[in-house]
């Protein structure tokens, strides 16, 4: 019984933090009026700053200290441990809509380009390339376990957690961290770059470079010279060439 409540918290948790995405990508598009990054401006252009990036932050510690090591073991001391990773979704997805719903729009433009024009289509058509990046990016690595599933699944067929192995192919062969891309080019490929989506493109840009220097150091840690010879031959997020010997394995996922 206690397996299965498990496992329904954690399908619950995932559709949280899925639905959550999704409204994200909704948010940034411009393609639905009424959940839109841009809106009449209620406030001052500085408070409004100061709020969305204190926003950003927010998202920023939860998602990287909630993503460390030492969090998951210190909450798996009073929490069964195959539900770490779906509480780290929810709690990731309730404050990811937090976000967007408290997001304070600016006023400004960047640029904008005029509708029906071939430039207005790529653009979109890099926006949609950039989040499906990321979303490809997510079943690469095993989209059930980065969502938590596979960890409450296997408790419930009463196996034991087996960790996924170091393995390399498609995107991964070019960069380190192509969610990481995915997300940068989905929030930049806009054909309407108003400033209040410009806070939030550098702001969670930002984000997803830092995040990336932390999470590797737990992947060095988890599988040590195999993960430093592939960061010495690979990029980070930006797909740039490298010297050395490239890598053809793939990935093994259970």
């Amino acid at each position: 019984m206690k397996s299965l409540l498990m496992f329904i918290y954690s399908i619950i948790a995932y559709l949280i933090g899925f639905v959550s995405l999704l409204l994200l990508i909704i948010f940034v598009s411009g393609l639905v009026p009424q959940i839109s990054i841009d809106g009449t401006p209620e406030t001052g252009a500085f408070p409004a700053i100061l709020k969305n990036m204190g926003l950003v932050l927010l998202f920023a510690i939860q998602h990287s200290v909630m993503a460390r090591k030492s969090f998951k073991n210190w909450i798996s001391s009073f929490m069964p441990k195959p539900i770490e990773r779906s509480t780290y979704v929810l709690v990731t997805g309730v404050l990811l809509t937090f976000i967007i719903f408290e997001w304070e729009p600016l006023g400004g433009m960047i640029w904008a380009v005029d509708p029906g024009t071939p430039l207005y289509y790529a653009l979109y058509a890099l926006f949609f390339i950039g989040w499906g990046i990321l979303f490809v990016s997510t079943f690469l690595i095993n989209h059930f376990d980065l969502f938590g599933l596979r960890q409450t699944f296997m408790e419930l067929q009463g196996k034991p957690y087996t960790p996924l192995k170091f393995k390399v192919f498609s995107l991964y062969k070019y960069v380190r961290h192509p969610l990481y891309l995915g997300g940068i080019i989905g929030l930049w490929a806009t054909p309407v770059m108003s400033a209040t989506h410009l806070v939030c493109a550098i702001g969670m840009g930002a984000y997803f470079v830092i995040g990336a220097f932390f999470e590797e150091k737990d992947l060095i840690d988890d599988f040590g010279q195999d993960y430093l010879d592939y960061k010495a031959k690979t990029s980070m997020i930006i797909p740039l060439p490298k010297t050395g010997k490239k890598i053809m394995e793939k990935v093994e996922v259970s």
